[in-house]
């Protein structure tokens, strides 16, 4: 099957556009995933790397109640603001 390369430019077009389509409704699903009430929810690894902690620190944080934290489907989530608030009693202290 021979195509015209205007036509082959045409179909083109019309796939990458509909790929932006999806790739903006992901992102936006994800957004939506990743707030609750309008504020950020950061999971394990984001925590661990912002942190610059170990795990077991990250456990140890949620254990004594100084991170507050939420389960979602199993996984755990926190808010970016009580991640604030903790670095601000760290240096508080």
């Amino acid at each position: 099957m021979n195509l015209e390369r205007a036509e082959f430019v045409r179909w083109m077009e019309k796939i990458m556009n509909r790929f932006d389509i999806l790739h903006e409704k992901l992102n936006a699903k994800q957004n939506d995933l990743t707030t609750i009430d309008g504020e950020q929810l950061l999971d394990n690894q984001d925590v661990l790397q912002l942190l610059k902690i170990s795990s077991r620190s990250l456990q140890r944080y949620r254990s004594t109640k100084k991170l507050p934290y939420y389960t979602i489907s199993g996984k755990l989530y926190y808010k970016l603001s009580d991640l604030h608030q903790l670095i601000r009693d760290s240096f508080n202290r």
